[in-house]
């Protein structure tokens, strides 16, 4: 536990947001994980930062897989602890390279629509995104997958002189019924 505490710490100093994804539920029996017709459900827990401000990161996210490996679904946030108040809502595709037993690759892209809440009185415009992520599934059983990769997040509209992409880690973990 205190090895968790340690990374999420580091994490959190650096400035990396990071998100752990359970819970797939699939409608075809045990085994179903990344088969076509099966549904994935997700919990997102993590921590960031914004404005100077530390946040917990809490979300649910679903997803369909419209065929053998290819998944389309959303994903939404709310960030709470810190000002201004953030709620994230993101459509993602993804594909996970299924033909491997024991590790499996997936890619995806997301689109990601960004609200703030009011920041000491002044408005904030809410923001556009875009995104990219890789990584792969490490599978402990048939029903239990372990994932973890990179994300790279580029805004849109965003002042030429600030930085308008981030780049943090993922962690996953799907569960298949």
């Amino acid at each position: 536990m205190k090895i968790m505490n340690n990374v999420a710490a580091l994490l959190m100093l650096l400035g990396l947001a990071h998100t752990a994804t359970a819970a797939s539920v699939g409608t075809g029996g045990i085994s179903t994980a990344f088969s076509k017709d099966s549904t994935s459900v997700g919990v997102i827990v993590g921590s960031g930062s914004a404005f100077n401000d530390e946040y917990l990161i809490l979300g649910v996210g679903a997803g369909y897989y419209l065929a053998k490996g290819l998944e389309v679904g959303i994903d939404a946030q709310y960030w709470i602890g810190g000002d201004p108040s953030i709620t994230k809502v993101s459509p993602k595709l993804t594909y996970v390279f299924t033909q491997a037993k024991t590790i499996k690759p997936y890619l995806g892209v997301f689109y990601r629509r960004t609200f703030y809440g009011d920041y000491k009185d002044i408005s904030i415009d809410d923001q556009n995104s875009y995104g990219y992520r890789a990584g792969a599934y490490f599978s402990t059983n048939n029903n239990v997958h372990i994932g973890g990769g990179i994300v790279y997040e580029e805004y849109l509209d965003c002042n030429p002189i600030l930085d308008c992409s981030t780049t943090y880690p993922e962690v996953i973990l799907t569960v298949s019924f």
